[in-house]
């Protein structure tokens, strides 16, 4: 009897809505799932366990798909399982999920200037690695900010650069003869700097400062504590300072992390010794790999 009550609620969960709402370009699966229950005038959450069960959160959804979830929701919304899996960020690795954001932190308004209620999120409304847009190439708007310019402009192509290395890696898993999210995450440790500053202001230093000199006044004059290397989502106006960093070690190659290590100290200086030894090592690698196809 269990068996068959539970054949039958798998059965009544995999049912098609009998209403479905278009999904918008790159919308992402838990914007449009909330979308179709602000239309059933249901809780996102409940629409979302309507169709699978055992999911217990939007944000698992949006990261966390298997293909079998994907084909069931696929048959509840009348369509691919490749369009729901484009909605989703399950082509991104798990160590790279500290760079999706858990709420929007920008928008296109160029590509999102829909004010219906609810507003569709985009995906790369959450993607904490871009300056741009990816669909028409325009600046990403930090509702934080209030649109003000990035005190960063003069970093623009840098910063594009690093956009374009940042987004290949997470993306598509392509990277050239290190990973660009750890040089992220290495730029991101604090520093040391002389002479000594005031207690109040000695948190506010970090790696990137060194190669990005601008930063330390604009920390400093807004007492801004940028986010850890666990999360490295930076407000939009201060992001491009990191994707030009980012750029510049990238091209610079291992000698440049030789350099900025001599900028910390005590169990920060091992902690980036550390993970700069490893990415030091992954360039030996691919400069071997590299001269073995010339021969």
């Amino acid at each position: 009897m269990r068996q068959k009550r539970h054949s039958h609620d798998a059965e009544a969960a995999q049912r098609q809505l009998p209403v479905l709402l278009p999904p918008i370009p790159d919308e992402l699966l838990s914007s449009w799932i909330s979308r179709h229950a602000a239309f059933y005038a249901v809780p996102p959450l409940l629409m979302l366990r309507h169709c699978l069960p055992e999911v217990r959160s939007l944000r698992v959804a949006d990261l966390h798909l298997s293909e079998d979830q994907e084909i069931r929701l696929a048959k509840v919304f009348f369509t691919a399982p490749a369009d729901i899996r484009r909605m989703t960020f399950a082509n991104v690795p798990s160590s790279f999920h500290r760079f999706i954001a858990a709420r929007p932190v920008q928008r296109c308004t160029n590509c999102n200037p829909i004010q219906a209620a609810p507003l569709p999120v985009l995906r790369d409304q959450l993607t904490g690695w871009r300056i741009t847009c990816l669909r028409c190439g325009d600046l990403l708007r930090d509702q934080d900010w209030h649109g003000a310019p990035s005190p960063f402009r003069q970093y623009h192509s840098a910063a594009m650069r690093g956009e374009k290395l940042l987004h290949n890696e997470i993306e598509h898993g392509v990277r050239r003869w290190t990973s660009p999210t750890e040089i992220a995450r290495l730029l991101l440790m604090r520093r040391i700097v002389f002479p000594v500053p005031s207690e109040q202001q000695l948190y506010l230093f970090r790696v990137l400062g060194v190669i990005i000199p601008d930063l330390d006044r604009v920390l400093v004059a807004s007492r801004t504590d940028l986010p850890t290397p666990a999360r490295p989502i930076l407000p939009l106006h201060l992001r491009a300072a990191l994707l030009a960093g980012v750029a510049m070690v990238e091209s610079a190659g291992p000698e440049m992390l030789r350099m900025l290590r001599r900028h910390t100290i005590g169990d920060n200086m091992t902690r980036f010794s550390d993970a700069a030894e490893k990415l030091i090592a992954q360039a030996g690698r691919h400069r071997h790999a590299s001269q073995r196809q010339l021969i």
